[in-house]
Order: C-alpha cells, then structure tokens, then sequence
C-alpha cells in the first residue's frame, strides 16, 4: 500500500486553488479540507450576530464567543463535494457570497481566530491522507507537509473566473467590484501580521492562467506519482 500523504495548497485568491484540491483529493482518495470556507464561515458567524460597529469588525466582542462556532464538513452526493456546516448549518451558498468576501481577510487576520482554525485544521489532517488549500497551509498549517503547492494566475483571469463563478450562483457583483476585492485580499493576505500569505521555500510555484483544468491536474498528479515513488 502506497504511504498517504499531506499535501498543502496555498496561493491567491481566485487562482483554482480549491479546484485543484478537491480533484486531487477525489483522484488520490484524500479528504479535502477548503480552509478558506472555514474562515468564511467564522466571517458568516460575525455577520449574522451583529459583531461589527460602524462597519468594522468588533474584535473584542468575536473572541470570548469563539467557543460558540463549530465547523464541519460533510459530503453532499448531488453535488458530488462536500458542503461547510456551521453549527450543524449548512451555510455552503451563504459564505460564497460577495458580502461575505469583503469581510473575510478582516477575520482572518484576527490572531485568536487563526490560533482556533489552525488547531481544527491539523486535527482535521493528523492521519495523513488529506488535500489542504489556504493561505497558510504549507508554512504555517502543515510546514512538514510532504508536497507543498503555491498558486497563482493573472489578476484579469482570475476576476473573471470568480465573476463567472458569482454569476452562476446569481450574485449580482459586476467585473470591476471582483477585481477591487481581490486586490484588496491579495494586499490583506500578504501584509497582515498573523501568518500573511507568503511561498514556502520548498513550494511548487504553479501559474496556471494558461492550463486548463485538466492540464493543470494532470501536471500536479504526476508530482505526486513521483514523490510517492521514492517514498
């Protein structure tokens, strides 16, 4: 039996890297944690029980209620993926929204926050076995992770792709209102204090604005072949 490993997946928003997980994850067998969703789901949390004042996040309000937000993931058959669940909510449709995207890199950059998603998610990942994709995973979440991936893609092709992806679900948040986010995100993610978004030296750069999907995951399962090789 071969040796199952953690494979770590951080990059830019918007730049495929849940898509590649959950495909390797499917094609290897591997649990697929979106560690994203989970950050967007304590953003939900925040949203729906009025912790933000004059428009900001209200910090010292979010943290003695941490103990009240459980995460999970459960697989849905029609979707053929798995749906995020806060306090046994499926809140799925809910943390994908444009709403919620504004207001997650505030969140996340919340020290007692990440100290809290970071515990779940190497529990989540203890045996082995499991596809993890975030801003932090190989540096902070998983540094001993046996593949380590950072995506990336042009900033148009990536607004595109989440325009697209919005209008599919029927958000109503045009081109240039996308682009304005991620580059708010992208600057958020690689400045804050807490973990900021950043390559781990032993990472796999992967620009994939010109790979199909089946390109793209074709490219990274033979990485994975040749690693598990000369395990």
């Amino acid at each position: 039996m071969k040796r199952r490993i953690t494979i770590a997946i951080d990059g830019y928003s918007s730049c495929g890297k849940s898509t590649i997980a959950k495909e390797l994850a499917a094609k290897l067998g591997y649990s697929y944690i979106d560690s994203g969703a989970m950050y967007r789901a304590v953003t939900l949390f925040a949203m729906q029980n009025n912790l933000y004042k004059s428009g900001a996040l209200d910090t010292e309000r979010l943290i003695p209620r941490l103990g009240e937000i459980h995460i999970s993931f459960r697989f849905n058959a029609e979707r053929d993926a798995s749906d995020t669940y806060l306090n046994d909510q499926n809140v799925e449709n809910e943390i994908r929204r444009m709403e919620v995207s504004e207001k997650v890199s505030e969140v996340s950059s919340v020290k007692e926050v990440r100290t809290k998603m970071r515990t779940l998610q190497q529990d989540f990942g203890k045996n082995k076995g499991v596809v993890m994709d975030g801003r932090d995973i190989g540096t902070v979440v998983f540094p001993d992770a046996e593949l380590k991936l950072f995506m990336n893609a042009n900033l148009d092709i990536r607004a595109l792709r989440r325009f697209e992806e919005l209008k599919a679900k029927g958000d109503t948040a045009g081109f240039g209102q996308i682009k304005e986010n991620l580059v708010k995100r992208d600057y958020d993610d690689t400045h804050r204090n807490e973990d900021p978004l950043t390559k781990s030296d032993d990472a796999i750069e992967l620009d994939n604005s010109d790979l199909t999907r089946e390109q793209q995951l074709n490219l990274v399962l033979e990485r994975v072949e040749d690693l598990l090789r000369l395990l």
